[in-house]
């Protein structure tokens, strides 16, 4: 029995150790890569400096090839989310860069679509707001939020719990390369 529990061990070590190793190449190589070509350096600057980067697919991304930050298994597959819900509302118009949705008593809003937790706070004119950067780069705000049940950085799917409106009204806005897009053609 001690000798296996000695044996994972030791492949959860081997297997950080590898990944570790493996981060440590691509740094090297990207750094090589920008100190030998202009062009190379300049594509660097393109899209590091200047673009947003979408770190939600960066974070997809690392997790379907390389798994989690740590290493380990799940213990369980068999655990599903108790909250998967979609956004319904009664009534939609439009405010200020967006909409204002019009739901029920101590409604309790969904995600949209899976993405990065970028903001947290106070919004001119959507008071308390959660900005969701999505795996496709658009920006979700959602306005006029309490009881927040999520934390700045935090990665969530579509259907998790976001928290609950105040006051009966939702406030949406979609952007994309800080440019506000048309809600309605998000919604369904």
């Amino acid at each position: 029995m001690k000798n296996n529990k000695e044996e994972r061990i030791i492949k959860y070590l081997r297997n950080l150790m590898m990944r570790c190793l493996f981060l440590i190449v691509i740094f090297l190589v990207l750094a090589i890569l920008s100190k030998s070509s202009v062009e190379f350096k300049n594509y660097i600057y393109k899209n590091i400096y200047t673009d947003n980067i979408s770190f939600a697919k960066i974070k997809k991304m690392y997790t379907k090839y390389l798994g989690g930050v740590l290493p380990l298994k799940k213990i369980s597959n068999d655990t599903y989310p108790v909250f998967k819900e979609k956004l319904e509302y009664n009534d939609l118009s439009k405010y200020l860069d967006g909409v204002k949705l019009e739901v029920g008593n101590n409604y309790l809003v969904p995600v949209i679509n899976s993405g990065l937790v970028l903001y947290i706070g106070q919004k001119d004119g959507y008071n308390n707001t959660v900005i969701i950067e999505g795996e496709d780069g658009v920006d979700i705000w959602y306005g006029n939020m309490a009881n927040v049940s999520l934390k700045l950085y935090d990665y969530v799917e579509a259907g998790t719990l976001l928290g609950e409106v105040d006051n009966n009204m939702l406030y949406l806005v979609y952007s994309e390369d800080n440019k506000f897009l048309n809600v309605e053609d998000y919604l369904q």
